[in-house]
């Protein structure tokens, strides 16, 4: 029976990908659960898996094909392959003529063009092997095959040589003066992410019905908690006591109060999530990734702490996973790292609110009729108006600053 291979169901946060190799090529055996090929998107790699044994019978999208989700890429026979039988006279002839083809298909020693031709590309993709690791690789540093030079004897592409070959070209770009339009006008392409990035922006604000406001925290009671238990936190724990964990946590009990910010629309519906599951946006350089913090109502300071430090380690070393930024129902962003002061957070659909964080800034603040100078950061909610009432934001702001201004509360439960 004949049954179709599908790219998989892509979270929300992503829209298409890109198929970037073939693991099986067709009339080969696959088992299930094996990988047949890889989708590389703006955020992650994923992994095209056989949902049961068979053969590979056809392939339908090329490497280099943009696909969307549940997109069909090939088909397979399923069920197990037969057992091969005693080769036949044939067959060995086949099997010779084979071998002597793929002898005449290995790249000469001559020095390889580098001219960047499809041909010179394929005909080297046809005779070096690349593992998976190697194949992302050569996609992040926008590196043609053909200007890889091969170190092994076995003619397999390493990740070293992909990196010899980035550094050439870097320095290659570097010596070049870039060619200017009439006006003094340089026009280039968008980049993968950056066009991606685009697309969800406009998205987000055709479908959704956004609106933000604004209020302030004063934080001298959290730089007062953190600086009384810096060293004897990270002692304990093994990480940094942060502002972030503490506005994810006091995110979780504004929720908790307030359910409908952490509800979505489906359709005619709406859908209200039983878990506080906050995604945390961490910078890359490839661009914004949003993991996901899950149960955040059930997690300690502590424990909120060491999973916004391993999704930092694990998106910067580009190790971030499809289940690790899917199934978010709220998100925050800290734009103060980079200085902002104040801004409006863009949604993230499904979702319903974000809360924009920003730059600690020290200002004169009347306290019991004194005046005095106080670390304030302006508090930004950006929210689906279909779904809340400009009550509903204002309240939630309202009881993340209280919380906030009263951090004992947190660690308290009151």
């Amino acid at each position: 029976m004949t049954e179709d291979i599908k790219s998989p169901q892509f979270p929300e946060s992503i829209f298409e990908g890109t198929l970037s190799s073939w693991l099986k090529k067709e009339g080969d055996e696959i088992k299930q659960d094996e990988v047949l090929a890889e989708i590389e998107t703006d955020k992650v790699v994923i992994e095209v898996t056989a949902p049961s044994d068979g053969v590979m019978e056809k392939i339908l999208v090329a490497e280099g094909s943009t696909i969307k989700s549940s997109d069909i890429i090939g088909r397979y026979k399923k069920g197990e392959s037969m057992p091969s039988a005693p080769a036949k006279p044939e067959s060995i002839k086949k099997e010779s003529e084979e071998s002597v083809k793929k002898v005449e298909e290995k790249p000469k020693k001559e020095k390889v063009s580098i001219e960047k031709s499809e041909p010179a590309k394929a005909k080297k993709e046809r005779g070096f092997r690349m593992g998976p690791a190697a194949k992302k690789l050569l996609n992040e540093e926008d590196v043609d095959l053909a200007d890889v030079e091969i170190s092994s004897k076995k003619n397999v592409v390493t990740k070293k040589d992909i990196l010899e070959a980035a550094n050439k070209k870097s320095e290659h770009k570097e010596n070049i003066v870039p060619v200017m339009d009439e006006g003094n006008i340089k026009r280039v392409p968008m980049t993968r992410l950056r066009s991606v990035v685009a697309k969800r922006l406009l998205e987000s604000q055709f479908s959704t019905a956004s609106l933000t406001t604004f209020n302030e925290v004063d934080l001298y009671e959290v730089k007062k908690l953190r600086e009384k238990y810096r060293d004897s936190f990270e002692e304990k724990f093994g990480v940094k006591l942060g502002f972030m964990g503490m506005f994810l946590k006091a995110s979780s009990l504004a929720l908790q109060d307030m359910p409908i910010v952490n509800a979505s629309i489906d359709g005619n519906d709406i859908v209200y999530h039983g878990s506080q599951d906050i995604g945390v946006a961490v910078s890359t350089e490839k661009g914004l990734v949003v993991p996901v913090v899950r149960n955040v109502q059930e997690l300690s300071l502590a424990e909120i702490e060491i999973a916004i430090r391993d999704y930092s380690v694990k998106a910067r070393d580009g190790k971030i996973e499809m289940s690790d930024i899917t199934g978010g129902t709220f998100t925050v962003s800290n734009g103060g790292v980079f200085g902002s002061l104040l801004s409006t957070p863009i949604l993230n659909p499904p979702q319903s609110a974000i809360l924009g964080m920003h730059k600690i800034q020290e200002r004169p603040m009347v306290v019991n009729g004194n005046i005095e100078v106080r670390p304030m950061m302006y508090l930004a909610l950006t929210y689906d108006h279909r779904l809340l009432d400009g009550k509903d934001a204002v309240s939630f702001l309202v009881k993340i600053k209280e919380t906030l201004e009263s951090p004992e509360s947190m660690i308290l439960g009151v």
